[in-house]
């Protein structure tokens, strides 16, 4: 973290070109599969770091009287604790941070401001309220209405504004205000800052088709990268069983609470698509990849579809997406990077008995609480549209708060809304992917009426903080 003053910033010049994404290279020798903990490519290594320029709105002195927050408000303690929590925030999340440590105050420290941003744009903005006496608010707006395209972050502590002072920044593009007591909000106001520039220089390979191509999302700056569905039973043949792939057939033999259907030829097959699949990655500089398997374990040409290596991806922080679906690699990507944690991408599929939802699929994740955190238990099973292959059926935690999101097609909607796990359920005897969930959905009165398809569940109620992201980024929110 860099202190400067108002006039270093005018005078300081940086170069404004991103890098493309680089991932760091990856290790097949002995040792290289970790199993508890994330994989170091949720990061997006680029030529520099993202830019935040911090910035407290206050007037310039020593101590408050009369009027909120109080005579007995520690002004300089106040701000050396907010300065603590960006600065490790910062860190954390490998950014670079710049504040400006005199008040904004009036209309020449406020002109300067905005005069910084154009002629040295940052990547975000962050303002501290710490008053809610005139002018703060007023010049807080002035910033709000006149900084530009930068995402923009407002962090008032309880007792820095009241109800009208949150008002003239509603509905304003690329501004959140974060009003709360919680002062270790902050660290979130800069992991959404960071998560908008990983996703702008996040690259994600799609296999379909026979041809290369790239195509970048608007609103999100994802860029998707297309190649050959061929070329993965390509490089299957090229490849060789390895101590690697023998591994991580141990792990999830020894892990799982039972073994149904999978033989161990079958386990190490679905261990080779897990290395081919990070080669694949490697090679095309991508965080994530997805696949439309159905038309390869059609004509035989993969001898096992690859849930169990998509499982290890997204438990790793990587993506990892069924059915070549751009738009739900990019929403396993925010989840990622927003709340470091996997979604399951599910067919929903309505019970109107109970009005309740059945979510399923062959590939969901197992460190549902988290990166390097446990496991949900899980049961090694086929995949059982084709009964090859090893597909997780995975148990989710009975009565766990979730979250649905989805991106739309377009990526630039979210859909969202939270429920609840009710069960598990068995294939057989009912029918569909292994992994199977019943859901209780809150705020929809019939679940036929449930938007999207394959949206993800997450553990977590999770909707107020995808708010407070989607205004930051642009992205329009409808309830699902």
């Amino acid at each position: 973290m860099k202190r400067i003053t108002r006039r270093e910033v005018l005078k300081k010049f940086t170069a404004g070109v991103s890098a493309a994404a680089v991932l760091p290279k990856i290790n097949l020798d002995k040792g290289f599969i970790d199993f508890d903990a994330p994989n170091s490519a949720l990061q997006v290594k680029t030529a520099r770091k993202p830019l935040v320029r911090a910035a407290f709105v206050r007037p310039d002195v020593e101590r408050y009287w009369l009027g909120w927050p109080g005579t007995s408000f520690d002004i300089r303690g106040h701000q050396v604790q907010y300065t603590k929590i960006l600065t490790d925030a910062a860190k954390k999340f490998r950014m670079d941070l710049e504040i400006i440590d005199k008040p904004l105050h009036d209309s020449n420290t406020i002109n300067m401001f905005l005069e910084s941003l154009k002629k040295v744009p940052p990547d975000g903005i962050v303002i501290v309220s710490m008053s809610l006496n005139d002018p703060a608010w007023g010049n807080i707006n002035h910033i709000a209405e006149n900084h530009g395209e930068i995402p923009m972050v407002v962090f008032s502590q309880m007792g820095t504004s009241f109800t009208q002072h949150l008002q003239g920044t509603r509905n304003i593009r690329g501004v959140t205000v974060g009003a709360t007591q919680d002062v270790g909000w902050l660290n979130f106001a800069m992991r959404m800052l960071n998560t908008i520039w990983q996703m702008k220089h996040t690259r994600l390979c799609i296999m379909r088709g026979n041809k290369t191509y790239d195509r970048q999302f608007d609103v999100v700056g994802t860029t998707i990268h297309y190649i050959p569905r061929s070329r993965f039973p390509e490089e299957l043949k090229k490849t060789e069983i390895t101590n690697e792939m023998q591994d991580i057939a141990d792990y999830y033999e020894s892990r799982a609470e039972k073994i149904v259907e999978p033989n161990r030829e079958d386990r190490i097959n679905a261990a080779k698509n897990y290395i081919v699949a990070r080669r694949i990655m490697e090679a095309e500089n991508c965080h994530g990849i997805s696949m439309d398997c159905l038309g390869l374990v059609g004509d035989r040409q993969i001898p096992c579809p690859p849930c169990m290596a998509w499982v290890k991806l997204l438990d790793e922080g990587c993506v990892g997406t069924c059915e070549a679906a751009a738009h739900i690699a990019v929403s396993q990507r925010l989840t990622s990077l927003l709340f470091d944690r996997p979604g399951f991408m599910q067919d929903p599929a309505p019970n109107t008995v109970k009005n309740t939802l059945m979510a399923a699929h062959c590939t969901s994740p197992t460190r549902l609480d988290g990166f390097g955190k446990s496991h949900e238990p899980f049961i090694l099973r086929s995949h059982s549209e084709s009964n090859i292959g090893v597909s997780p059926q995975v148990l989710w935690r009975i009565g766990q708060k979730v979250t649905i999101m989805q991106f739309t097609n377009s990526v630039d909607t979210i859909l969202l809304g939270t429920g609840r796990v009710l069960g598990n359920n068995d294939t057989p005897p009912a029918g569909g992917c292994r992994t199977s969930l019943d859901l209780e959905l809150d705020g929809v009165p019939d679940t036929r009426d449930t938007k999207g398809f394959h949206q993800l569940i997450i553990y977590g109620d999770l909707e107020i903080p995808f708010k407070a992201y989607c205004e930051l980024a642009g992205i329009k929110v409808v309830h699902i």
